[in-house]
C-alpha cells in the first residue's frame, strides 16, 4: 500500500487593481478599479479542472463593494475557505494602535461572512505586515492561525525594486517601509509554530521559501523566472520542492491574481514583475508548476494545514512575539 502523501497548504491573495496601485502610489485608486470580474471564474476554472480546494485571503473593501460581491460569493460557493487579507490593505498595518488594528479586522471580518456566509478564521497581513498588537487581536477574536510571516533574506530588494517604479513621496516611502519585511526575516522559521499571546496560542503559518537559502517560491517569482526562461524556472521549483522534502517541510505556497493575468489583461500593471508575459503563457507555466507539487503533495486549505499542526501540539514549537516584535516595535516609536 503507497505511503499517504504529505500535506501542502495551498493560498491565495486576491489583491485587486486598486490595491496594486494604492501601494504603487498611482492616482485614480480611490475609484477601486477591480478586475476580479476577470480573474476569479479564470482561477476558479484552474482549480475546478485540478479538483483543489484552497484559501483565498480577501480584502474587506473589496467585499464591501456590490460590483464585486458577485465574485467572492461564487468563490465561497465553490468551496474554497474565505480568509481575512485586511479592510484597507495597507502594508503599514504594523503601525496601526491596537484598537485601530481590531477595528480594521472586524470590519473586514463583519462584510465578509455578510457576503460569503463563512467566518473567517485566518488572516494574512497585507505586505506581510505583522505585530505582537496585530497577533493580540486575532487571538482575542478568536482566530485559529495567521499567516503573514514571510522568511526570506530578498524583502528589502523586493522593496528597493518596487521604490524604483514609484513616484512616492518621502512621507509616503515612510509608511511602506516594512513592505515585503526586512533581511532579519530571512531568520524567521520556516515551519509551522505557535504563538504565545496572553489570550491562547495562535499557530502560525510561514509562507514557505526555499529552505536552507530562504528564497522566494512562491507563483510569482517563479513566473517572473519564466519570463527568462521556463526551464530553469521549472528546475528551480523542482529544487524547492526537494529541500522541502530533505527539511520535512510542508510547504505552504502563494498564489496572487497577477499570477493569472498577462499584459493584454491589465495594462495599468505593466511594473509588476512578470506582467510582460500573455495569461495563456502564465497559466501554461502554472499548469506545469501545479502539476509537480500535486505530484509529491496533498494540496490543501491554510484551514486544513492549520488542524494538522493543532493536531500535534507537542512537536510544534511555541514563539513569544514581544520578543520576535520588540526590535520592530522599538524602531517604530
Amino acid at each position: 500500500m503507497p505511503r499517504p502523501k504529505p500535506i501542502a497548504s495551498l493560498s491565495l491573495d486576491l489583491d485587486n487593481q486598486w490595491s496594486y496601485m494604492k501601494i504603487h502610489g498611482d492616482a485614480g485608486w480611490e475609484s477601486f478599479p477591480s478586475y476580479l470580474n476577470v480573474v476569479v471564474p479564470r482561477v476558479l476554472a484552474f482549480l475546478q479542472e485540478r479538483d483543489l480546494t484552497i484559501t483565498f485571503f480577501i480584502v474587506g473593501q473589496d467585499a464591501a463593494l456590490e460590483k464585486n460581491q458577485g465574485a467572492i460569493r461564487a468563490i465561497a460557493n465553490a468551496g474554497h475557505e474565505i480568509g481575512n487579507h485586511s479592510f484597507k490593505h495597507e502594508s503599514w498595518l504594523h503601525l496601526y494602535s491596537e484598537p485601530e488594528i481590531e477595528a480594521e479586522i472586524t470590519q473586514a471580518e463583519e462584510i465578509l461572512k455578510q457576503v460569503t456566509g463563512q467566518q473567517p478564521i485566518g488572516f494574512r497581513g497585507p505586505g506581510y505586515s505583522c505585530s505582537a498588537a496585530v497577533l493580540r487581536v486575532l487571538a482575542r477574536l478568536g482566530y485559529q492561525y495567521d499567516a503573514s510571516t514571510f522568511p526570506t533574506f530578498l524583502g528589502p530588494l523586493a522593496r528597493a525594486y518596487y521604490f524604483m517604479t514609484t513616484k512616492l513621496s518621502k512621507t509616503e516611502k515612510e509608511k511602506r517601509k516594512a513592505l515585503f519585511g526586512s533581511f532579519k526575516d530571512g531568520f524567521q522559521p520556516l515551519k509551522p509554530y505557535r504563538w504565545a499571546t496572553e489570550q491562547r496560542q495562535l499557530i502560525e503559518i510561514p509562507v514557505s521559501t526555499l529552505p536552507i537559502f530562504k528564497i522566494p517560491i512562491h507563483f510569482s517569482y517563479v513566473l517572473y523566472l519564466s519570463v527568462f526562461s521556463r526551464s530553469l524556472a521549472l528546475l528551480y521549483f523542482r529544487l524547492a520542492l526537494a529541500l522541502c522534502k530533505l527539511t520535512r517541510t510542508q510547504p505552504s505556497l502563494l498564489l496572487h491574481p497577477l499570477d493569472f493575468l498577462g499584459c493584454e489583461d491589465v495594462p495599468e500593471l505593466a511594473f509588476f514583475p512578470g506582467m510582460s508575459l500573455p495569461s495563456h503563457t502564465k497559466l501554461k507555466t502554472l499548469s506545469q508548476v501545479i502539476a509537480l507539487l500535486t505530484r509529491q503533495y496533498r494540496v490543501v486549505s491554510m484551514q486544513e494545514h492549520a488542524q494538522a499542526v493543532a493536531a500535534a501540539p507537542r512537536r510544534v514549537p511555541v514563539v513569544d512575539p514581544n520578543q520576535r516584535f520588540s526590535n520592530a516595535k522599538a524602531a517604530t516609536l
